[in-house]
């Protein structure tokens, strides 16, 4: 089973490198990872996807709090949560199916970042399906290259219930 887990991590070198290597030296596989500074400039938060049934990624878990460098770590994916990930598409485009890209790009609301003759640059942003959805109707065309972000995930907030609480009628006199 797939999960999300994000990590806050103090800001330091070698933070990346220790949770990786915690990875690769209990051969388990990172699918995506996403790194970036939070608005504290001294912790940044990581979003790694990987495969594993419950025992394994309660073994990760574990393993992930004893990093040194480790402040927080939460599997996203045991609750309600929004993910994204992007993707720059560099396809070919003849003059014939110059159209059918732009055509696709608008469907799914991509933008066109960069145009030459001989090719188009689309943006896309959504969840992983999304993603795929469109690399697969582009492929036909000519995909000169392919790059994408990989996931990143933020837990939803639980909905609060608001209650109607009932008044006593006015008395009619």
């Amino acid at each position: 089973m797939e999960h999300i887990i994000s990590l806050t991590v103090e800001n330091k070198f070698g933070s990346l490198s220790r949770v990786a290597g915690l990875f690769s030296g209990r051969g388990f596989n990172i699918e995506s990872l996403s790194v970036a500074p939070t608005l504290d400039p001294s912790v940044s938060m990581m979003t790694l996807v990987t495969n594993g049934d419950e025992p394994i990624i309660e073994q990760i878990l574990k393993q992930l709090n004893k990093l040194i460098d480790v402040i927080k770590v939460v599997d996203i994916s045991e609750s309600e949560f929004v993910e994204r990930e992007t993707a720059l598409i560099k396809v070919h485009t003849r003059p014939e199916d110059r159209a059918e890209a732009l055509r696709i790009a608008d469907i799914f609301r991509a933008n066109v970042l960069d145009s030459s003759p001989t090719s188009y640059t689309i943006e896309v942003t959504g969840d992983v399906r999304k993603v795929q959805a469109i690399i697969n109707l582009l492929q036909p065309l000519g995909i000169k290259e392919l790059v994408r972000t990989g996931r990143i995930a933020i837990g939803r907030e639980p909905t609060r219930s608001t209650q109607t609480q009932s008044r006593p009628l006015a008395k009619a006199n």
